[in-house]
């Protein structure tokens, strides 16, 4: 099962906004949100909500390809978000996210008995490829003992 098949099961948001994971590896993830007007905002385009969930899936999908082989000994938290609403999203938007800290220095402070924090850099795009949103989620591996 890859990580996108993964987090649609187990993860009812992205299975009620229809996400498509559309690639996901250690050095990115991309997600797609299909227009839907049962998500759309007052103005037609998805709603900030919609977009904000697209780019926190696409975040979580990036966190567990980079540091899914650490899930026995941490778990991996959203510490906090902050999102930009650059242009009006009208259609599909698909998000990209990206890490910000290389994955060897966030295992290295995991194995020094620290917890680890790291930002995932998120842009959310149309399809013609403007850039709608840009999110930073700043991450954390919980460590279970």
């Amino acid at each position: 099962m890859s990580v996108g098949e993964m987090l649609a099961a187990t993860v009812p948001m992205a299975r009620t906004l229809n996400l498509e994971f559309v690639e996901t590896t250690a050095e990115r993830a991309v997600v797609r949100l299909p227009d839907q007007p049962d998500f759309h905002n007052h103005v037609g385009g998805p709603h900030a909500g919609a977009m904000f969930t697209l780019a926190e899936s696409a975040s979580g999908a990036i966190v567990i390809a980079a540091f899914g082989d650490q899930m026995s000994r941490a778990v991996p938290l959203a510490v906090k978000a902050e999102i930009g609403y650059k242009k009006l999203a009208m259609g599909e938007v698909t998000a990209t996210a990206t890490l910000g800290r290389p994955i060897a220095d966030v295992v290295a402070e995991l194995d020094a008995g620290e917890r680890p924090e790291f930002p995932v850099e998120i842009a959310i795009q149309r399809a013609d490829g403007a850039v709608t949103g840009e999110m930073t989620i700043v991450w954390t591996l919980r460590p279970s003992a």
